[in-house]
């Protein structure tokens, strides 16, 4: 395996697989949509970490996926 073929596009698109595959992602994401933004919309990835005892991985991708989710509601179709 040579990691220099790794772009940081295929880095981000692996980490996303991982998290996806996680038992407690689902519940994660549902918890931080509908708990945790509400109260505190600009909270960090480290204290989204650190606040659900998660991998900061796990939180890098749930608040990027909840951004776009959110954006993609803001965009007219």
């Amino acid at each position: 395996m040579n990691l220099e073929e790794y772009s940081k596009e295929r880095l981000w698109q692996l980490l996303v697989d991982v998290v996806h595959a996680s038992v407690m992602y689902p519940t994660h994401k549902a918890y931080v949509r509908d708990s945790i933004l509400p109260q505190k919309p600009a909270v960090s990835a480290m204290e989204l970490a650190e606040r659900l005892s998660m991998p900061l991985g796990e939180a890098l991708v749930i608040l990027e996926e909840l951004a776009e989710a959110k954006k993609n509601q803001a965009t007219p179709t």
